[in-house]
């Protein structure tokens, strides 16, 4: 069950490479909160060497489901909002993104292209907020082999 969203824009780079394999690489930057006045897609810089560019219109979803991932990521030394992409009319353009740990993994497992960007403190109090109402941690036992 939707718990909660919030609107949020994914700042999208590509880099030029000299490589004999490819001429450029494409990869998700950075996240901001979306408070509603974006354009879908904003060039924020652009150069033969790197281009930047915002895309808007992605939401993070929390749902019961995930609680666990969630508070792995919150617990985590370097918290991450990730980013599931796919190049459309030849740029990089972000199609999902979470904040749970394993729908992360998911991601990065399921052989398209994703990243972990660092988490943005707003979001970040955001998801703290949310488990701190909805989920309580298990409790940890020692190591168990089996």
């Amino acid at each position: 069950m939707k718990m909660a969203s919030m609107p949020i824009a994914v700042i999208m780079q590509r880099r030029a490479l000299q490589h004999r394999w490819a001429d450029e690489a494409w990869s998700a930057v950075g996240v901001v909160p979306d408070r509603g006045n974006l354009p879908r897609l904003q060039v924020l810089s652009e150069s033969p060497e790197r281009d930047y560019y915002l895309v808007s219109g992605l939401e993070l979803e929390l749902y019961t489901d995930e609680n666990e991932g969630y508070y792995e990521n919150v617990m985590a030394p370097e918290s991450k909002v990730f980013v599931l992409w796919r190049m459309e009319e030849g740029r990089a353009i972000p199609a999902r993104a979470s904040v749970s740990y394993v729908e992360g993994t998911r991601m990065f497992d399921s052989g398209e292209p994703a990243d972990g960007v660092t988490m943005p403190a707003e979001i970040y109090a955001w998801v703290a907020g949310y488990l701190r109402q909805h989920y309580t941690p298990k409790p940890r036992r020692g190591r168990q082999h089996g």
